[in-house]
């Protein structure tokens, strides 16, 4: 759609000289993907899919699943987001009950299915491993290209559990390391 078209979300580019300033300002767009907490394809800030986890970040080990072969790390800066590191780059990052980030398109954890299915119709549907439906995945067609792909889990409740980004197999890992 062209730019300050009328799409009948929001006033056509002739009502603009009538919104208050107020209503021009208001944040009601999607989040910009160069915001630090915006979860992308590309990762999480400077967390980045595919590479080491940066030196001199605040993501670190803490606790959690910790082994040669994979770990998990998380930061004090994302609240609720972890991620999971195989032979040392990471390959998926989450968003879980307490993470504020969202994806460029507004979508967080707590957001309604219909609002994932608005944005990012065609992914595949798989019924959930620990909850009867109508819990389940939903997860990006490209998802085994070999590129980093999207994953939503879908609680009983028809609201966003989870956001994953990641790369096969690790994205669809449903504990962790596992």
């Amino acid at each position: 759609m062209a730019k300050g078209a009328d799409n009948g979300s929001g006033p056509a580019a002739s009502d603009a000289a009538s919104i208050s300033p107020v209503d021009v300002t208001a944040d009601t767009s999607p989040a910009s993907p160069a915001d630090p907490k915006v979860l992308a394809l590309e990762g999480l800030g400077d967390l980045m899919i595919g590479e080491p986890v940066p030196k001199g970040s605040g993501w670190a080990e803490r606790g959690a699943q910790i082994g040669d072969a994979c770990r998990t790390v998380t930061s004090p800066d994302y609240p609720g987001a972890y991620a999971i590191v195989t032979d040392g780059k990471v390959q998926r990052i989450t968003l879980g009950q307490r993470s504020p980030a969202k994806l460029a398109e507004g979508i967080g954890v707590g957001a309604s299915e219909a609002d994932v299915r608005k944005w990012f119709a065609g992914f595949r549907e798989e019924p959930h491993k620990y909850e009867e439906a109508p819990a389940k995945y939903l997860t990006a067609p490209n998802a085994s290209s070999g590129s980093s792909a999207l994953r939503f889990e879908i609680g009983h409740d028809g609201k966003v559990k989870m956001i994953h980004v990641g790369l096969m197999p690790v994205l669809a890992y449903v504990e962790g390391c596992a």
